[in-house]
Parts: structure tokens; C-alpha cells; sequence
């Protein structure tokens, strides 16, 4: 007789389901930073030393093209600072749920990005919380860093690899998929709305990276009574 399927074996198959797509998504990314780190001349260990210790996709792309157009290390470092300000919201979010000793929740924080946190964000409790957390970071980390080695070393001819195979819509569409379940309420769905508008306004007069971080002002939005009175 097969075992029953639990709540949790549901939950824990949901969360997989989304890291997984999130992931997906991810992977061609990393095969165009390899490309690019190449490009920009930096060699294998350097491409690999910014996918596991920096760990992020946009400072890292920003901080290749400078080095590439021969800036400096100072402006490189700057410029990935400056797209990351946003981890620290995001570690507000996940505190709560990263519970542990101090050298876990450091090696936890190493995983602080964009997929993780949706991941994580998107379950209601903890504890699954946590688990969604953890799952989408490694998964992305592994990913990341393998297809990263793969850009370097197979694709550093390959120009933009994103664009040409259309592959640019593939991030997007996961988190838009992670997002709707969260729109069924009010208060969500006028976060959501006031923080697409402050970064759809910025994006013409703002440096990269800023509209991002002023969309979280949107949060204000979530204060706002509702028509029927309700906070």
C-alpha cells in the first residue's frame, strides 16, 4: 500500500515545484555571465570566485562590464554595492524564519537574493518559510555557478546570448508566477501596484538599481485604508 500524502508532503512538493522553475530561470543568466566574465577578460577563477562569493547576478554583470571597459576595482565594487542595498529589505523579510546560531544564519545570509527571498516570502509559515528559503538558494547556487563555468568556457563568442534566444522574459515569468498567489488581497495588490509605478517612474531619470530600491515605498501603499474602511 503507497504511504499517504501528508500536508506538508504537499507543501514541501509546492515549494520544490517553485524553486525549481525559479532556478530554470535563472540558469541562462549564469551562462551569459560566464560569457561575459570572459569577454571582459577575467579568467575562469575570477568568474568563479564572483559567482561564490559575490553571489549576485546584477552586481556581478555590472562589476564584468566595468572591469571589461577597464574601470576600476574601487568603481566595480561601488557599482555591485549599489545594486545590492536591497538584500537588506530582503534580510528584514527572512529574519524572522532564519533562526539559528551565528555562524548559521552568515552562511545562510550568503544566499540573501532575489530568488531565495521569493521563494521563501511566498509560504506562510516559518518554518516553510525557511525550508522555501533554503531550497531556491542552493538550488540557485549550485546552478549559478555551475552554468557560469559552462559560459566561460563554451560560450565567451556567443555575444548576447539572452537576447538572441529570447531567453530575457525567462526571470520575469517565474517571479510573476510566484507573485499572483500573492495579489488576494487588497492591501497586496496596493503594494504591488504602487511599487511597480515608483520604479516604472524612475527608470528614465535613476541609475540602475535605484527604481528597485524606491519600490519598496510601495510598502506604504499596504497602509492605506480599503474602501470598506479597513486598514
Amino acid at each position: 500500500m503507497a504511504d499517504a500524502v501528508t500536508d506538508d508532503d504537499l507543501i514541501r512538493r509546492a515549494i520544490h515545484r517553485q524553486a525549481a522553475s525559479i532556478v530554470a530561470a535563472v540558469a541562462p543568466f549564469g551562462i551569459v555571465f560566464g560569457a561575459s566574465a570572459a569577454n571582459a577578460g577575467l579568467t575562469l577563477l575570477h568568474a568563479i570566485g564572483f559567482s561564490t562569493l559575490v553571489f549576485g547576478g546584477s552586481s556581478q554583470f555590472a562589476a564584468a562590464e566595468i572591469l571589461g571597459d577597464g574601470g576600476s576595482v574601487v568603481s566595480a565594487a561601488v557599482a555591485g554595492l549599489l545594486l545590492n542595498v536591497r538584500s537588506l529589505a530582503f534580510g528584514v523579510i527572512m529574519a524572522p524564519a532564519l533562526t539559528g546560531a551565528l555562524w548559521q544564519r552568515a552562511a545562510m545570509s550568503q544566499l540573501m537574493i532575489d530568488e531565495s527571498t521569493a521563494v521563501g516570502a511566498a509560504q506562510d509559515e516559518a518554518r516553510w518559510r525557511r525550508y522555501g528559503y533554503l531550497v531556491a538558494g542552493v538550488g540557485v547556487f549550485v546552478v549559478w555557478n555551475l552554468t557560469t563555468i559552462a559560459g566561460h568556457l563554451a560560450f565567451s563568442g556567443a555575444g548576447d546570448l539572452i537576447t538572441d534566444l529570447g531567453l530575457d522574459a525567462a526571470g520575469p515569468a517565474a517571479f510573476l508566477a510566484l507573485l499572483w498567489p500573492r495579489l488576494g488581497q487588497a492591501s497586496q495588490r496596493r503594494v504591488a501596484i504602487a511599487g511597480g509605478l515608483i520604479a516604472v517612474a524612475l527608470v528614465p531619470v535613476a541609475p540602475p538599481g535605484i527604481p528597485i530600491l524606491a519600490a519598496m515605498f510601495g510598502v506604504a501603499a499596504s497602509r492605506l485604508p480599503s474602501r470598506g474602511g479597513a486598514s
